[in-house]
């Protein structure tokens, strides 16, 4: 049976991206730290794999955790997730993991020599930002931050209401337009 090339390449579909070596699948987010990005000035971000046991993997999946309280620690030269929240597992027994217990990252050498450096600058920490899954794998965005100060959250906040502002009012004007 002859099938045209087109339809062929789409019947492989993620399969033929992920052997071309494309890379950029869909992220599903299952907890984000909304916190860090108000009280930090974000620096720089990296993409960090996560050492997980099954219990938690299964817990990330039913959607649930918190990054509130968590950082990151370089400790020997290997990062470190603390106090992220992951429940135990419902259906778990007894080989149900322990609740915040600190957790590997993955990064490269570089990223993790780069981290180390800038994090024992004065004023500079490690923040999680989310957690994801990537093609089937738990992910955690983390970013180098910069305490702010109150008056800068003050300022960014007055920002954020100047657009939404300035924004209602173009949305008005264009509506008055319309209508005329």
């Amino acid at each position: 049976m002859y099938v045209p090339k087109e339809s062929q390449q789409k019947q492989q579909g993620t399969a033929a991206k992920a052997r071309d070596g494309e890379k950029g699948g869909k992220r599903k987010i299952v907890a984000q730290n909304k916190k860090a990005r108000h009280d930090y000035a974000i620096i720089d971000t990296y993409e960090a794999g996560l050492v997980l046991s099954g219990t938690e993997v299964k817990s990330l999946r039913q959607g649930r955790a918190s990054l509130v309280d968590g950082f990151v620690q370089i400790d020997g030269n290997e990062a470190w997730l603390h106090n992220a929240h992951i429940p135990e597992y419902s259906q778990g027994t007894w080989t149900n993991h322990s609740v915040r217990r600190k957790r590997k990252l993955l990064l490269h050498r570089e990223e993790i020599d780069k981290l180390e450096v800038k994090a024992q600058e004065t004023g500079h920490t490690i923040v999680p930002l989310a957690l994801y899954f990537k093609d089937g794998r738990a992910k955690a965005e983390i970013a180098l931050a910069r305490g702010k100060k109150e008056y800068d959250k003050r300022q960014t906040l007055r920002e954020q209401q100047d657009r939404r502002e300035a924004g209602r009012a173009i949305a008005a004007a264009k509506r008055r337009q319309r209508e005329a």
